[in-house]
């Protein structure tokens, strides 16, 4: 099995479209064997779910998605945990406890623009307000 999450400097990337790295996280008998931080070239949004089918991924933990790339990551038979937040081997590690949580809410909805005062949008509970 692979575990692919969206990856920022330990942390979970918040912005599944706009993200330009994964860490991969190989697991044997319910263990991490192997991991590696891989770039996805710039890939964006819609390649991305071919980058991941691609790289063998099983499972992808990430913040906000869109339903868009929702969609593809079902087309890939990829397996979605959104919304999640904090340290990527910390949800690696509640994943294969059984205890990560999956959040239904996990839209994000960013398309071009940056988060401002007072700007409305729809991330779920992701805690995207950085």
């Amino acid at each position: 099995m692979r575990i692919a999450v969206t990856y920022e400097n330990g942390e979970i990337f918040q912005h599944f479209g706009k993200t330009s790295e994964f860490k991969l996280y190989d697991i044997e008998n319910g263990k991490v064997v192997k991991s590696e931080v891989v770039g996805t070239n710039g890939a964006g949004h819609g390649a991305l779910a071919g980058f991941l089918k691609d790289a063998g991924a099983d499972v992808l933990i990430c913040g906000g998605i869109g339903g868009g790339a929702q969609a593809a990551m079902a087309d890939a038979g990829v397996t979605l945990f959104a919304g999640n937040a904090g340290s990527a081997d910390v949800a690696v590690d509640a994943y294969l406890s059984g205890s990560l949580s999956q959040n239904e809410n996990a839209t994000c909805d960013h398309h071009g623009h940056e988060h401002g005062e007072g700007e409305e949008h729809a991330c779920g509970e992701h805690g995207c307000h950085q």
